[in-house]
């Protein structure tokens, strides 16, 4: 029954739309299993266990949004690690403050980790890395406010950046 809707209301309405065009809905497993008889106590049975299957795929998405919270908490982000480390930034921005383009520092530059590890970073995701750390320079007091807040909601210590790099460091 889970898997039919997401809400009780849309199952009973899905399992009335079914009967109307002469379809008959079988549960073959759970509390209900066997035909599903939209008439009577039935209907009163199926829309208990509807309400029941709502109120379990609830409860596991406020567990799931929790685990996330608490792992992000501990510093733990989903996804793949970035692909420009701050060590391959502040070689880009050596080379390019000495005359250098993009394009001839990229086959020089190697992906530590990751499903691409030992490639050489596209193009595009060093001037992305490039453009995310010229909005932190053009606005290093919103990135300070924001870990500020962010402290005092957490009531802990939190990454800062470095002022070299706007790369994140560990307050002292």
């Amino acid at each position: 029954m889970k898997r039919l809707g997401r809400d009780a209301a849309e199952l009973t309405a899905f399992a009335d739309h079914l009967a109307a065009h002469g379809l008959v809905l079988e549960m073959l497993a759970g509390p209900l299993a066997g035909i599903y008889d939209p008439t009577g106590h039935g209907r009163l049975l199926f829309a208990f266990f509807a309400a029941m299957a709502e109120t379990e795929r609830e409860n596991i998405r406020e567990s799931t949004l929790e685990g996330l919270d608490t792992a992000a908490r501990k510093g733990k982000h989903g996804g793949r690690p970035p692909v420009v480390t701050d060590d391959m930034l502040h070689t880009i921005l050596r080379r390019r403050a000495g005359g250098e383009t993009v394009e001839q520092i990229q086959p020089d530059l190697i992906i530590p980790t990751g499903k691409r590890k030992g490639q050489n970073p596209s193009v595009s995701s060093l001037y992305r890395a490039l453009a995310e750390h010229e909005k932190r320079q053009a606005y290093p007091e919103a990135v300070e406010q924001a870990h500020t807040d962010f402290a005092a909601l957490q009531g802990a210590d939190v990454p800062h950046p470095r002022p070299d790099l706007g790369a994140p460091a560990t307050r002292p």
